[in-house]
């Protein structure tokens, strides 16, 4: 007959056994390899401290990226590249406000102030970013009518940037997910990369979020539903 310490001890191991991979995930370093991406979603002028959408503490994701942006071999690059007069502009809709939301043919859109319109230093990458090694830059958004958050779909679900296809072309199973902002173009990433059938991460502290009615809390639980990983950047093994 099985003692106390016995009976506690497998118990023990069950409740481990038990545990989600989630909650076992931390406790490993990962170790990107050759199908393994990073996607560096728009760390650009307009997002960070002084941009027309800065979003808070933006900025810090910067050296994040960067020291972890070594262990990987493959990395693209995001941008948000709208016209002027944008759709998703709240100054295109007459008596309308940042933040308040809009039906369009392809859903409810919130309008956000002038931002990311080509060819403008608001638009340009971070001076600050250093990826070198760095492969494809994926605009996203140039399309007047219709908002693009995802780097795979643009918002109307259904118009792609070709990402998908690289990413398959080169081989990619896997891709961590890193910029701005968490709740919706990092968020919106993500969700179109599992729907593509890769395996997600979401890299928690390279991301900084906007939070508008909810929408960070809102995000984050999507992500968990669609089987995004949440992971930190001390998660990932550093290059030797």
């Amino acid at each position: 007959m099985l003692d106390r310490r016995q009976i506690l001890a497998a118990l023990g191991t069950t409740a481990l056994a038990t545990l989600a991979p989630s909650a076992l995930l931390a406790a490993a370093s990962i170790k990107p390899d050759d199908a393994s991406a990073l996607l560096v979603i728009d760390v650009q002028n307009c997002f960070l401290p002084g941009g027309s959408l800065a979003v808070k503490e933006g900025e810090q994701v910067v050296p994040v990226i960067n020291k972890m942006a070594k262990s990987f071999a493959n990395v693209v690059m995001t941008q948000d590249w709208h016209t002027p007069g944008h759709v998703s502009f709240a100054s295109t809709h007459s008596g309308k406000k940042p933040f308040e939301t809009v039906d369009l043919a392809y859903g409810k859109q919130v309008l956000w102030p002038d931002h990311c319109v080509q060819g403008t230093d608001g638009a340009a990458l971070s001076k600050d970013l250093s990826i070198p090694h760095a492969e494809l830059i994926i605009r996203k958004g140039f399309h007047k009518d219709v908002d693009s958050y995802s780097a795979f779909l643009e918002a109307d679900g259904k118009t792609s940037t070709g990402l998908a296809g690289y990413l398959k072309g080169r081989k990619i199973k896997r891709v961590f997910v890193a910029g701005l902002a968490t709740d919706f173009c990092v968020a919106w990433t993500a969700l179109d990369a599992r729907k593509a059938g890769f395996e997600v991460y979401v890299v928690e502290d390279a991301c900084r979020g906007i939070d508008t009615q909810g929408s960070l809390a809102k995000a984050w639980a999507d992500m968990a539903k669609a089987g995004v990983k949440r992971i930190q950047s001390a998660d990932i093994a550093a290059s030797a």
